[in-house]
């Protein structure tokens, strides 16, 4: 793949996204939930990816392993850039299952500095494989003007609509013009329409409208 940001100006597939973040990110900042019910975080690699799901490794005596295995779910966030306005993020939210020892050969060839890590045969009987099978993800590319966002789902996860919406009682006023910072509000009808993929979600918009016309869901 291209170690540039991928262009928004075609729809992107499920799978493009999930391989962007294996082979262009890599290193992801994924969180679990504690005993006490508090969030963990670590970070950790996704070594592989196929149509619908992630695949990464840790072993079982870590304290990550035994929260995989009780909550049997985590989220994460993976970023490429050099800084913030030249950012991709890409966050998923998903179900997880072990799959066991079966693919670490396959995922050690694919990623073999791993053999640093665990250098020996023995020492590979430490670790497992985890699937993220089933989840919600978000593209955010601040790098673009007007910023660009998508959503997607896998592994027969239900897509939940999230943003700012326009509704009939929008009287064209154009209130919500000026405070918009990515200008995302197109006025060609009334009622007007806020452009879902440059959205921020900042929320101004519905904030200043004099008729209450915007709504969040």
């Amino acid at each position: 793949m291209t170690s540039e940001p991928l262009s928004k100006e075609r729809h992107m597939e499920t799978q493009e996204y999930l391989a962007y973040i294996v082979n262009e990110i890599h290193t992801t900042i994924v969180a679990t939930v504690d005993e006490e019910g508090l969030p963990v975080t670590a970070a950790i690699d996704m070594m592989d990816s196929d149509d619908s799901s992630l695949y990464f490794l840790t072993a079982k005596g870590k304290g990550f392993y035994h929260r995989l295995k009780k909550r049997g779910f985590l989220a994460l966030t993976a970023i490429k850039g050099q800084d913030t306005m030249s950012s991709v993020a890409v966050s998923v939210r998903g179900k997880v299952r072990e799959l066991g020892y079966e693919r670490i050969p396959a995922l050690f060839e694919k990623n073999p500095y791993m053999h640093q890590i665990y250098p020996s045969e023995e020492a590979l009987h430490a670790l497992t494989v985890f699937q993220i099978h089933e989840g919600t993800g978000e593209w955010f590319d601040l790098s673009k003007k007007p910023i660009e966002r998508a959503s997607f789902t896998f592994g027969g996860a239900q897509k939940k609509t999230e943003g700012f919406f326009i509704t009939d009682a929008c009287i064209g006023c154009g209130s919500c013009l000026p405070v918009c910072p990515q200008s995302c509000i197109s006025t060609g009808s009334i009622p007007f329409l806020i452009q879902q993929e440059h959205c921020l979600h900042c929320g101004s918009c519905m904030s200043i409208c004099p008729v209450g016309a915007i709504c969040q869901s």
